[in-house]
């Protein structure tokens, strides 16, 4: 792309995909997604977008692979953008001279810009990567899965002031081992409507693919969850779910109970936001990347199970 003037880039051209990774610190953001006259993640990367490329309208939008919550934070967040041809020539800056310093591609010089204008030295959002997208790459559609981490001391663990902002402490002692076990009944393929905050026409079946507990050397709990998809609310439900295990108020047996049973409870309290990390999404390579896509935009259906004598359940 290099030397060519964006006043004769053929329009017919396709948009540039670029894939982002992207960190932020949830504390002072209400969320992810663009509110009006709110601080979000989205909006603040998009501000900047626009700072960039105000003078090639539209100014390009994010499609994100999760959307998080007001609190939330991010250490593996994906999100991709789509540069018009004029956008992605201007990254490249083809007028600079032939012994300064250039970009390689657009994906790269994005990542240099978007971090200046963000503020490299103290900035609560980082673009941490940037490369140009393989074909039939969509951030929210081609994933194959997301994994978060949530943070625990309870009163058996030092209370650190410098975790205070992705920590949550607790009063009472947990019983780690009766955390882990119950957290193992809730594995595969179900309805996750108990652990949802219910929104009209979005499906809460997903596949929990991943689900433990540990204590690690700082004496904080650690929960790690994976699943195809994560609900609105769900992480943050089903960690208070297992603290109430861990606090004797729930048997292990009785997440999954609550589960089958369909419908919110008031059995444990959703957790608190701060003590929960977006860690990775994970997606398959190559010609899979669009067959997934498709899979995805699919709606979620649970197969018919057999009931053991032969009906249907």
């Amino acid at each position: 792309m290099e030397g060519v003037d964006a006043a004769v880039t053929d329009a017919a051209e396709p948009a540039t995909r670029i894939r982002l990774g992207i960190a932020y610190d949830g504390t002072n953001f209400n969320g992810w997604a663009r509110q009006p006259g709110l601080r979000t993640v989205q909006g603040v990367l998009e501000q900047a977008l626009h700072t960039l490329f105000r003078r090639h309208e539209p100014p390009p939008t994010l499609t994100v692979a999760g959307r998080t919550d007001a609190g939330v934070h991010a250490l593996g967040q994906v999100a991709h953008v789509d540069l018009s041809p004029q956008q992605a020539v201007a990254l490249l800056n083809p007028r600079k001279p032939r012994n300064a310093a250039r970009d390689t591609d657009a994906a790269a010089a994005l990542r240099r810009r978007l971090t200046g204008i963000l503020g490299a030295a103290d900035s609560d959002v980082v673009v941490t990567g940037a490369e140009l997208a393989e074909p039939g790459f969509d951030a929210r559609f081609s994933a194959l899965w997301r994994r978060y981490e949530y943070r625990v001391a309870d009163a058996a663990a030092p209370k650190n002031p410098l975790t205070r902002f992705n920590t949550v402490w607790h009063p009472a002692a947990l019983d780690v081992d009766a955390m882990d076990a119950a957290s193992s009944t809730l594995l595969g393929l179900h309805d996750f409507a108990a652990y949802c905050k219910p929104r009209e026409g979005a499906t809460t079946i997903r596949t929990l693919q991943a689900f433990a507990w540990r204590r690690g050397a700082d004496g904080v709990l650690t929960a790690s969850l994976q699943a195809d998809a994560f609900c609105h609310s769900m992480v943050r439900a089903l960690v208070g779910a297992c603290v109430a295990v861990g606090e004797g108020r729930l048997r292990i047996e009785d997440l999954a109970l609550l589960r089958d049973v369909g419908q919110r409870t008031s059995a444990f309290k959703v957790m608190p936001a701060k003590g929960l990390t977006l860690m990775e999404v994970g997606y398959p390579h190559g010609a899979e990347l669009a067959a997934r896509a498709e899979q995805t935009r699919a709606r979620r259906v649970l197969e018919p199970r057999l009931d053991g004598r032969g009906g249907l359940t």
